[in-house]
């Protein structure tokens, strides 16, 4: 059966009886149907305090062959409960981009996965069409002002924020606004972001609270005057309008695995573009309510984990206790040079070449002093051999590896994992961030290329370097990094695989997040706003004679 096939079949229970697993109440919940339902926050002590542990869930270098991330998550999440741990996932949202784009729908897979599936994949409770929309009020609020007089002296070819829209559309990477005469006002140059890479999702997703969120939407820097001075959205009075289109958004959303234990998915912005968590307010509710929180990072983690521990935890004072690093045996091949279409065939040697990917993988976990274990995503075509040599490369670097097999069994496929991943949870660990506030924003950014990506040096030009002082000279020298780069590679190239050396990172461009608090360093050919491929998912969606959905996933 397919992934959504399986999903069908799940006996769900009411969205209340699965928050009872968790002690929330009735009010607790602002019910969306029978299934979902957001969890009122401002009903939950405040004070409350757990000693729970936080697990990251994180993977090696993205290939075609898939690692299953979020399946993981899940399967783990049942797995704690199977052995009677009071176990949490927090995930982040599915974007439409990738649903009808080139990955699909994002919500697990096989017997591990989150319910109800279409939903989630699709409008879920609305989150994205908010932040969408808070966004693009900013957009509006920035046209109308230099409409009617332009009182702050907004340089219109100094206006850095730009609209979007939760879909790949390569058309509208650059634009021109304004078109159609005097009374539509005064033709500039724009562009579009998918709603996951906007600045308002990074801030959705880092605030602590209402107030924090008003805060930062205030600070962001939408504009320059002539003389370079920055204007902001609370100078257009941005901030207060904002808010209230985000205020239902932000509490999150509780959903079930396919065993209807608890999940909370909340907030989704691209770890290759954006910081790649899921929301501070929704981990942070988990930790009160569950003693065990199992949460992704996205991509490898080169970009979701990095980012998850230098902006997420810094930002929000969190401290994980264990890492779980995802593989699969089929990727590694690739990681090892065989074509996807050559991956069947039993390939030690391959398997052992592309474990240099998840080495690297695990030694960066390391530089942050968390322990680690492995969990291989089990395949069907997996051989003995296979997982044997991958066992013993990991041991040279005192590393466990354990097989899964949530996809075809769901949580009794990972309760040894659990067991395992409890026991990391027990152990101190010497959890610290890879650079300090202080330290100038170009040796951040060296640090992450040469510790992180191995690479040997970075190209950054005069202008670039120019800008990075005038931000310093700003006040936001105290700034963590937001690389934005390519996820199938430590390089910038997405064709090295495995774990390339003596490569160069060639900064594109820097941008100034002055409300999510963080500064994004382009990196290559990374698109802020991605197209769709030759044959995207969408031309397999449709409703069947029965107004069920297929093709999603």
């Amino acid at each position: 059966m397919s992934d959504i096939e399986i999903a069908r079949k799940a006996d769900k229970k009411n969205i209340r009886d699965v928050a009872k697993k968790l002690n929330l109440k009735e009010d607790h919940l602002k019910p969306y149907g029978h299934h979902i339902a957001k969890i009122d926050i401002n009903k939950i002590n405040k004070n409350q305090k757990k000693d729970s542990k936080l697990i990251l869930v994180t993977a090696i270098s993205p290939t075609p062959a898939g690692e299953g991330k979020t399946t993981t998550s899940v399967g783990l999440h049942d797995g704690l409960c199977k052995i009677g741990k009071n176990s949490l996932v927090c995930l982040r949202e599915p974007s439409l981009g990738p649903s009808f784009g080139m990955k699909g729908g994002a919500a697990g897979g096989g017997h591990a996965q989150v319910i109800p599936m279409e939903h989630i994949n699709l409008h879920f409770t609305g989150d994205f069409h908010a932040i969408t929309s808070a966004n693009n009020l900013l957009a509006s609020l920035i046209d109308n002002h230099i409409y009617w007089g332009n009182k702050l002296q907004i340089d219109t070819r100094r206006i850095i924020w730009k609209r979007c829209l939760d879909l790949n559309d390569r058309a509208l990477r650059e634009i021109t606004a304004n078109l159609g005469g005097i009374s539509n006002g005064f033709p500039r140059t724009d562009g579009f972001n998918i709603t996951v890479a906007s600045e308002v999702m990074a801030i959705f997703c880092l605030a602590n609270d209402l107030k924090d969120l008003e805060r930062r939407l205030g600070n962001i820097t939408i504009a320059y005057t002539k003389d370079k001075k920055p204007i902001f959205a609370k100078d257009l009075k941005a901030e207060g309008p904002m808010t209230v289109l985000l205020k239902q958004a932000l509490l999150p959303n509780l959903v079930q695995t396919l065993e209807n234990n608890p999940a909370i998915i909340h907030g989704g912005p691209f770890a290759n573009i954006a910081h790649g968590c899921n929301s501070v307010i929704a981990t942070k509710t988990s930790l009160k309510l569950a003693d065990y929180v199992v949460t992704e990072a996205g991509f490898g983690a080169d970009l979701g984990a990095e980012k998850f521990l230098n902006i997420k935890c810094r930002k929000s004072d969190l401290k994980p206790n264990a890492v779980v690093l995802v593989a699969t045996i089929r990727a590694l091949k690739m990681h090892g040079g065989v074509d996807k279409k050559n991956l069947e065939p039993e390939n030690v040697s391959a398997v052992i070449k592309g474990v240099s990917n998840l080495k690297r993988h695990i030694e960066n976990i390391h530089i942050f002093g968390l322990p680690v274990i492995v969990a291989v995503n089990h395949f069907v075509n997996d051989t003995e051999k296979e997982i044997e040599a991958l066992k013993e490369e990991c041991l040279k670097m005192n590393v466990e590896v354990i097989l899964c097999e949530h996809w075809a069994k769901g949580g009794e496929g990972t309760v040894q994992l659990a067991k395992k991943v409890v026991e990391l949870t027990d152990k101190e660990n010497k959890f610290d961030y890879l650079y300090k506030d202080d330290e100038l924003l170009i040796d951040k950014i060296k640090k992450i290329t040469s510790e992180i990506y191995r690479a040997d040096e970075v190209i950054i030009n005069k202008k670039i370097r120019d800008q990075l002082k005038q931000f310093e000279n700003q006040g936001y020298g105290n700034f963590p990094i937001c690389i934005a780069k390519t996820q199938y590679s430590f390089s910038t190239d997405p064709s090295k695989i495995g774990a390339p050396e003596n490569h160069s990172i060639p900064i594109r461009e820097v941008r100034l997040s002055s409300g999510a608090e963080f500064i994004v360093v382009v990196c290559g050919e990374i698109m802020t706003m991605p197209g769709l491929p030759s044959v995207p998912a969408a031309n397999s969606i449709k409703l069947d004679s029965n107004g069920q959905i297929e093709g999603l996933f």
